[in-house]
């Protein structure tokens, strides 16, 4: 599975035992579960504009059958990257 090369440190920050946190701790699952590579996620959130967060949300869970706590983590890393 392709996994994402083009992330933010901050958002792919780790802790003192070297464990991701934040929402790039969603991606290795969301690639696995999705069977598509986080940059496929970026493009499809960073399309939708400047619609409101819990919109994208509620659009990826309904159109692409994501869970709620992974769609909120890949919109959460969109938003703070100012992507």
């Amino acid at each position: 599975m392709a996994t994402n090369t083009n992330t933010n440190t901050n958002a792919n920050s780790a802790d003192v035992g070297g464990r991701v946190k934040g929402p790039a701790s969603y991606f290795p699952s969301i690639e696995k579960t999705y069977g598509r590579p986080m940059d496929h996620w970026f493009g499809l959130v960073r399309d939708r504009g400047d619609e409101k967060h819990m919109q994208t949300v509620a659009w990826l869970k309904s159109e692409h059958g994501m869970g709620h706590g992974h769609g909120a983590a890949v919109v959460a890393h969109v938003r703070s990257i100012g992507s």
